[in-house]
């Protein structure tokens, strides 16, 4: 488990993390969330002990990072995947981190199976794309055999094999009783991997709590429904004081209502449905909406593009 306690971060005037607190627990995938200059990354280095909280600390399984006499054994990480010297083979560099912590040399080529790098284990990191590099930094996180994982932006430079391999991979480990913690931008893979959601802006808490909850608690629920009687349903839901659009001849949208409410309306009035379905909005959607005050910086995509000095308009 991972608890972080009024963790704060200051670089001189500029405050990257403010008094943040979570818990990352075993068992699930726990997503970490943040617009870019949240201070996801400044946080899981102060985790991992790479950086020095201003105040605040963080516990791993009851103890500061710096305290792990073999910390690889406990906590694996994979923070940057090009943090590799180039000029080693990927079992050399394992073979290097292995020795460092104590681990048995046979684990190196056990994780390079695990990752599927075997056929490229004597080749030279620095001729590795990215996806190959993020394998790399992975079986490197896996080498101790740790109870606790975190991963920074981990499917970066995947192709969509890799990206499905990687779900599963991290939903595995979780599934073992690993305590699995992962920051990553694309949030419709994240909505498909995490059960849990740590999601903050400008270095502060904005939420924490499971994946469904998070987008029901933000995002608008709205109510599909075709007919060929739309027309008559519509006004028989305003009514009621309910807002429906009408996005085709047939098919009207209703926000802010349940399914229930509007098939009982449509039988009580005989109207026949072809389609009645609940639509929620997205991981992205709950996302936008409450960290846009959070954006470092904001861009206005909708005005027009400024004039040259004497052109006219």
């Amino acid at each position: 488990m991972i608890e972080a306690i009024g963790l704060t971060k200051r670089y001189g005037p500029k405050v990257a993390v403010n008094d943040l607190s979570f818990t990352v627990k075993p068992g699930q995938v726990t997503g970490f969330l943040g617009p870019n200059g949240a201070g996801k990354s400044t946080t899981m280095r102060m985790i991992l002990g790479l950086d020095r909280p201003t105040a605040g600390e963080v516990r791993i399984d009851g103890k500061h990072y710096q305290d792990l006499k073999h910390p690889l054994r406990t906590v694996g990480a994979l923070l940057d995947a090009k943090w590799v010297h180039p000029n080693r083979s990927a079992r050399s560099h394992l073979k290097w981190l292995a020795k460092s912590n104590g681990i048995p040399l046979r684990r190196v080529d056990e994780v390079l199976g695990m990752v599927g790098l075997e056929e490229a284990a004597n080749r030279r990191a620095g001729g590795f794309s990215l996806g190959m590099s993020q394998r790399l930094g992975i079986a490197g996180a896996l080498l101790g055999d740790p109870k606790i994982l975190l991963f920074d932006e981990p499917v970066n430079g995947l192709d969509p094999e890799g990206i499905h391999w990687i779900r599963r991979f991290m939903q595995g480990l979780a599934a073992e009783g690993r305590t699995v913690f992962v920051s990553s931008h694309l949030l419709s893979e994240m909505s498909l991997t995490a059960q849990e959601l740590v999601v903050i802006g400008r270095g502060e808490l904005i939420a924490q709590c499971s994946t469904q909850q998070f987008v029901d608690n933000a995002g608008s629920q709205s109510v599909l429904v075709r007919s060929p009687r739309a027309s008559e349903l519509q006004q028989l839901i305003a009514a009621q004081g309910l807002s429906a659009r009408a996005t085709a001849n047939d098919t009207l949208v209703i926000d802010g209502a349940e399914t229930e409410q509007v098939g009982e309306l449509a039988a009580q009035h005989q109207i026949v449905l072809h389609e009645l379905t609940a639509q929620r909005g997205s991981l992205e959607d709950a996302f936008m909406q409450l960290t846009s005050d959070s954006v470092e910086y904001q861009t206005n995509l909708g005005a027009p593009a400024p004039t040259a000095p004497g052109v006219a308009r």
